[in-house]
C-alpha cells in the first residue's frame, strides 16, 4: 500500500474505504445555511436510521434468542467498545439494574481506557487489543458469557479484540458495526450491521451510527429480559423501586396487572417487601407473600408460569 509522509497512509486509505467516514461534497458549506436548514436537514437524516436497523431485525433477534438462552444459565451479557460505542454499552448496562431489578453484575458495559474514558477521552486505548482481552480477563469470562463488541467503524482493535478473546473462551459473540463486511462482523458468532450511510458531519460517527447503535443495544437488553420474564406483558414488574418515582411506579404497575384498589396494593407490597412482581401474583393468584416468593422461585422468575402453578395448588 503506498505510504505517505505522515506515516498513517495504510489507516487513511482504510478509513476512506468505510461508509460512516465518506465525504459529502452536497454538505461542504451547511455551515453557511439558516440554523431552522441545517436543523431540518439533521432531522432528515436522523429519519433514516430506524429503517437501517429494520433491515438488520433477523441477526438481531437471532443474537437476542442465544443471549437470553446464555443469561438463563447464569451467563452475563458483556459490551465492550471505545469513545461513543462503549459510552453507549456501558448507559445501557447501567439502565438495567433499575429497570429490571438485575444484579450490577449481570450486564456490564467496558469501555476502552476504563471509567475515566466515560468523560475524558484516553488516547491511544482504542487501538489495544490487548486491554480489551485484559478487561475481559478480570471478569472471569465464561461460556455462558454474551460479548457484544460495538464499532461504528467495525474496524476498532478493541472492539474486535474483545470480540475475538471471547470466542476463543468459548463465550457467545456479538458484532456491532454501522459498515458492510466489517471486521468486527467477521470475528463474531453473530454480526449486526446497520448501514446507516455517511454523517452529517465527516466521520462524526456519534451522530446517526450512534444512534442506531443505541436503539440496537436497547433491543439487545429490552428483549432478553423479556426472553427470561423480567416483564409480565409490557409491564416492568421486574423494577427495583429505588426513589419515590419509581416507588409510586410500582403502586401503577400493580394496578394495571390487578386492578386492585390502593389498600389492597399496599398490603400485598407489604407482604412481599415491597417486590412488584410477587404482590401481582399475591393478588392474581390469591396466595400468600411465602407462597408467591416460592412459585416465582419454581418458575426461574416468570410471573406467567407462576400464575399457573397457583391455580393447581
Amino acid at each position: 500500500m503506498t505510504s505517505t509522509t505522515d506515516g498513517y497512509g495504510e489507516l487513511r486509505a482504510q478509513l476512506e474505504s468505510l461508509t460512516t467516514e465518506a465525504f459529502r461534497p452536497e454538505l461542504s458549506e451547511i455551515d453557511r445555511l439558516p440554523t431552522s436548514d441545517i436543523a431540518r436537514i439533521m432531522n432528515g437524516e436522523d429519519a433514516g436510521v430506524p429503517a437501517a436497523v429494520a433491515a438488520q431485525l433477523p441477526c438481531i433477534a437471532a443474537a437476542i434468542d442465544a443471549t437470553a438462552e446464555r443469561m438463563a444459565r447464569g451467563g452475563r451479557l458483556i459490551y465492550a467498545g471505545a469513545g461513543t460505542a462503549g459510552r453507549l454499552g456501558v448507559l445501557d448496562a447501567s439502565e438495567c439494574p433499575p429497570t429490571f431489578n438485575t444484579d450490577p453484575g449481570d450486564v456490564v458495559g467496558l469501555v476502552a481506557g476504563g471509567p475515566s474514558a466515560l468523560v475524558t477521552a484516553v488516547e491511544g486505548a482504542e487501538d489495544r487489543e490487548d486491554l480489551a482481552a485484559r478487561d475481559l480477563d478480570s471478569l472471569d469470562l465464561t461460556a455462558d458469557d454474551t460479548v457484544v463488541g460495538v464499532s461504528a467503524s467495525g474496524r476498532t482493535p478493541y472492539a474486535v479484540g474483545a470480540v475475538a478473546h471471547a470466542r476463543a473462551r468459548g463465550a457467545l459473540t456479538i458484532g456491532l458495526s454501522c459498515n458492510a463486511g466489517s471486521a468486527l462482523a467477521a470475528a463474531a458468532e453473530h454480526g449486526i450491521e446497520v448501514v446507516v450511510g455517511p454523517e452529517l458531519l465527516t466521520g462524526s460517527t456519534r451522530l446517526k451510527a450512534g444512534t442506531a447503535q443505541k436503539l440496537v443495544l436497547n433491543m439487545l437488553s429490552t428483549i432478553t429480559m423479556i426472553r427470561l420474564g423480567k416483564t409480565y406483558g409490557n409491564l416492568m414488574v421486574d423494577v427495583r423501586a429505588s426513589n419515590e418515582k419509581l416507588q409510586a411506579r410500582s403502586r401503577r404497575i400493580v394496578a394495571l396487572a390487578t386492578g386492585a384498589g390502593d389498600a389492597e396494593i399496599e398490603a400485598a407490597l407489604a407482604a412481599t417487601d415491597g417486590e412488584v412482581k410477587n404482590a401481582i401474583l399475591t393478588l392474581l393468584g390469591s396466595v400468600d407473600g411465602p407462597t408467591a416468593a416460592r412459585l416465582l422461585t419454581e418458575s426461574d422468575g416468570h410471573l406467567r408460569a407462576a400464575l399457573e402453578k397457583s391455580r393447581t395448588e
